[in-house]
């Protein structure tokens, strides 16, 4: 079982200005605490020891906040001084992880994802990434995903209106040999990484029925209000 994660905390949250100012994205307060608590407490609650918070923008709010130890993670920081996309802020954040492998959650999206299932599929391919899947009805906002039988990912498809289909959860189970010592300090994962290494057949997905919620934007940030009072 794999007891490190790195979560994607340096959005700027743009799409969320007009309710949310003067914090980092993954700072915004739901019912009561920053959404990034009620991604720590899930991250303990499936046994994870070690986490990488991979900051950029407004990072002070959230190293005052948590510091180096919240109950029984331990803590550090990947500190990007100039943003480095999403594959570098992942690839930045690997420095810091022990193992081979480890968990890579967005910081805008709690995804009720059973890690030690998505760990020991991961493990059992020998995958080089896992990516959990959530399916989605009655959707436009979204790209979608497409497998075989074996659960490999043979496509990404751009964001259309599907009555259903499967999405990118974000959340990752990545063994950090996926990157090739020429990507740049700065890169998209999704363009670099995942689009790029369906050829090689070692992408992985796995479908979760887990509950799926992406703050990013006005509407579903005024949801989550209500479906997290009292956690």
């Amino acid at each position: 079982m794999i007891r490190e994660a790195i979560v994607l905390a340096g959005g700027f949250g743009t799409r969320l200005q007009t309710v949310v100012k003067e914090v980092p994205k993954p700072m915004a307060p739901v019912a009561g605490k920053p959404f990034l608590q009620y991604i720590l407490d899930y991250l303990i609650a499936h046994k994870v020891t070690h986490v990488v918070l991979a900051v950029g923008y407004l990072r002070e709010t959230i190293i005052d906040y948590f510091g180096d130890n919240y109950l029984s993670l331990s803590i550090t920081y990947a500190v990007e001084e100039n943003p480095l996309g999403t594959g570098g802020g992942i690839l930045n954040a690997c420095k810091q992880i022990k193992g081979d492998n480890v968990f890579v959650i967005n910081g805008d999206t709690f995804f009720d994802v059973d890690l030690v299932e998505l760990s020991a599929f991961h493990e059992t391919n020998n995958a080089l990434l896992t990516v959990a899947l959530k399916n989605m009805k009655k959707f436009d906002r979204y790209g979608t995903v497409e497998t075989d039988n074996e659960g490999r990912i043979i496509g990404f498809l751009e964001k259309k209106y599907l009555d259903e289909g499967l999405i990118n959860g974000g959340i990752y189970c990545l063994n950090k040999h996926i990157f090739h010592p020429e990507l740049p300090a700065a890169f998209s994962f999704e363009k670099e990484i995942l689009e790029k290494e369906i050829v090689n057949r070692k992408i992985y997905g796995l479908r979760s029925e887990g509950y799926f919620i992406d703050i990013g934007i006005p509407e579903d940030y005024a949801r989550a209000q209500d479906d997290f009072k009292g956690k």
